[in-house]
Formats: structure tokens, C-alpha cells, sequence
């Protein structure tokens, strides 16, 4: 009998895409990174992608977690937990570190180990240490397996608060006034580290912002008045980061937008407005995530404001040499001028998110949001680019 008279098998469809959402962390931002993966997982098309969530719990353990979104939601004003959705109290996730071999596996004490299969793209959706600083981003390239986001010069940058002013300012972008306390200076003199903040507040005046240099979501945050509560507010940062970073207050608007890279090259969305908030002192963590304070998109600003503040927002992206997506944010200043605050390179992903909303009001919904991002990640290849 020939070859061609031979009994055929079916055609067997073409596998989808398998894509690891990899939420939690080590982080102060724990519980709201497990909001952000809460919303990608109801987001995602299941018919185009295969989902695997997996969990990193305070401790670093890499969990299996069930696919309960959710559950992943903030109640009663707190945050969700890893270890609430473990499929197992012992058992552990590992990634592959060969680039070759793309299985991830699954092991438990007294058990074989069990293949979950290849995963194509990891979603990290972690703010903060461990996750959106570079760390994360430096064992996927060696595992040599795609993911979403920045790489790991742009990630270390977009966390450092420090040094993403020196790169931004580098690159010819306004920041405000600050000075760093590294641990070294605060361990070996506290009285000549404090002197260093009392003559910045000397020169730029009261009240000053004290946070950590390395966090996000607001966390740590101190607006001190006066010098009476400058301690507190220091030991406040140093609770979530040993290097603090102190700003003189900006007088203005409160401008953000947000930057995704599309096939032909980053653009930027239509800006946000952040209203100043009546019940708290700033925008806060619980103005941000606890009471939902809205923002106001599109931002009330001439259309020459807005193309300067977008064009501005890609500058800085590009600065960084950022990948996948960025939140820029920005003061505009009294004197009609921006000033650029900071870099957000996985920002806040909720569906009360700025980043999310920016992009609806610009025509990208949050479904096609999440399937650009996944997309922009398949096709950028791991190690030097």
C-alpha cells in the first residue's frame, strides 16, 4: 500500500498559547498585585489562551493557586493573601532554567514530581521588590521564556525612585526637588543624616514627602509638616525600604498617562487628571485602592497640554528603555510646565486603575489591553535586544 493510500489522522488544532499569570510576592504590594491578577484572569480570552495562575506567597514559596478571581478582590478594606487560594500548604512551583525546556513543574515532600506542561508567556502582575524591580525579569530571560513588561535595566530603573530621576533627568526630563538617605548613611550617623533633610527642608520649605525609595502603591508615604514628625515618617519608609527618598512639595495638577507599545512602536493614551482628595492628605493607599477615589479621564487640559504631557510620557518610556507598558505621572506645575514624578513599569492593572481606564477612554478596552500586552510579549525575543 502507498504512502498516499494510507489511513489519515486527524489534523490536531493548534495548541494556544499557554500564559502563567504570576501574582503575590514578596512585596508590600502583596495583596493588591493578587487584585491585578484578579482582573487579567476574568480579562483574558479562554478561548485563545490556555491560563495557569500561580501564586507567590509572602515567603517566596511559588504556589498553585485555584483560578477563582474572585476571590481576589479587596474585603472589608483588606487585601487578599496567597495562601488563601494554595492548592497545597507544602507543594512548590518550579520554573525551568534551561531555555530549551520551557515545562514547569510541580513537586510536594514525598511525591513525584508532576509536569504542568510548557508555558509560553509569563504575566507577572507583582509590584513592587522582588517582582517589578528586575529580579523576576533576570529569571525569565534565563529560563529563556517570553513575559510581559519591562526587562531588567527598565525594571531595576522604573523601582529605584533614585535613579530613575538621575535617568529621566539624564535624558533632559523635569523632576522636582529630593534627596536620597541610603542604610549606610542612616546606620552609621542618624544625626547627620536628619541634618541632611532638615537643610533640603531648609532650602524647598515644609511640608516634605518621606517615602521609600524602592515601593510603590503609596505604601510608606509621609506628608510631614514640620519637623516634629519627620521621625516617624522616616521610620515609617525604613519599615518597607532601608534607602529612603524625601520631595519637596510640588505645587499642581496631578497629570497621568500611560504608554503601550504597539506593533509599529509606543503610544501614548489620553491623560488623567487626579482630583485632590477632601478626606485625605494626598493621594494615598487607601485614597487609591481602599476608597476608590476617581480620577478624572480624559484630564481637563488644552489640546497642547495633552500632546505635550503624551509626548513627554513616550520620552520617558524611552528613556528607561521600557517594554510592554508604562505609567508616567506627572505635576503640572503653576507655571504651566510638567514635571515628571514618576515611572510605574507594571503599574496598578485593576479595573479602578488608572492605567486600564486611560487606555478604555483612548479605545483600547481592558480585554484587548491584556491580549496586546501578551501579544507584544510573544513576539519580543528573551536575552539581548
Amino acid at each position: 500500500m502507498s504512502i498516499e493510500n494510507l489511513p489519515q489522522s486527524p489534523e490536531q488544532p493548534p495548541r494556544k498559547p499557554r500564559v502563567a499569570i504570576v501574582f503575590g510576592g514578596r512585596s508590600s504590594e502583596h495583596g493588591i498585585s493578587m487584585v491585578t491578577a484578579g482582573a487579567v484572569l476574568r480579562a483574558i480570552d479562554r478561548t485563545k489562551y490556555d491560563v495557569l495562575p500561580i501564586g507567590i506567597t509572602r515567603q517566596g514559596r511559588w504556589v498553585l493557586t485555584a483560578d477563582e478571581p474572585e476571590r481576589m478582590a479587596i474585603t472589608e478594606r483588606r487585601t487578599p493573601d496567597v495562601e488563601e487560594l494554595a492548592e497545597s500548604s507544602e507543594g512548590g512551583v518550579i520554573l525551568p532554567v534551561d531555555p530549551a525546556n520551557r515545562e514547569v513543574v510541580y513537586s510536594e515532600p514525598g511525591s513525584v514530581p508532576k509536569a504542568l506542561g510548557e508555558v509560553d508567556v509569563v504575566f507577572p502582575v507583582l509590584h513592587g521588590p522582588y517582582g517589578e524591580d528586575g529580579t523576576l525579569q533576570g529569571l525569565l530571560e534565563l529560563s529563556g521564556v517570553p513575559y510581559v513588561g519591562s526587562g531588567v535595566l527598565a525594571s531595576a530603573v522604573g523601582q529605584d525612585k533614585e535613579y530613575m530621576k538621575r535617568v529621566l533627568t539624564s535624558f533632559g526630563l523635569a523632576v522636582g526637588p529630593y534627596v536620597v538617605i541610603r542604610p549606610r548613611e542612616w546606620e552609621q550617623d542618624e544625626a547627620a543624616a536628619r541634618k541632611k533633610i532638615v537643610d533640603f527642608a531648609a532650602e524647598h520649605g515644609w511640608p516634605l514627602f518621606v517615602k521609600p525609595a524602592r515601593a510603590g502603591s503609596s505604601i510608606g508615604i509621609t506628608k510631614v509638616d514640620d519637623l516634629s514628625g519627620l521621625d516617624e515618617a522616616i521610620a515609617a519608609a525604613r519599615l518597607h525600604d532601608p534607602k529612603i527618598l524625601v520631595e519637596a512639595l510640588l505645587r499642581g495638577r496631578e497629570i497621568e498617562c500611560g504608554v503601550l507599545d504597539f506593533e509599529d512602536g509606543p503610544r501614548a493614551s489620553v491623560p488623567a487628571e487626579i482630583p485632590p482628595v477632601q478626606s485625605h492628605a494626598y493621594y494615598d493607599f487607601e485614597a487609591k485602592y481602599i476608597d476608590s477615589t476617581p480620577g478624572i479621564v480624559p484630564a481637563p487640559l488644552t489640546p497642547e497640554q495633552t500632546a505635550e504631557v503624551r509626548r513627554l510620557a513616550v520620552d520617558a518610556f524611552e528613556a528607561a528603555s521600557c517594554e510592554g507598558l508604562v505609567r508616567a505621572d506627572f505635576f503640572l506645575t503653576e507655571d504651566g510646565g510638567f514635571v515628571i514624578n514618576e515611572i510605574n513599569t507594571m503599574p496598578g492593572f485593576t479595573p479602578i486603575s488608572m492605567y486600564p481606564k486611560m487606555w478604555e477612554a483612548t479605545g483600547v478596552p481592558y480585554p484587548e489591553l491584556v491580549d496586546r500586552l501578551i501579544q507584544a510579549a510573544l513576539r519580543r525575543p528573551t536575552g539581548l535586544r
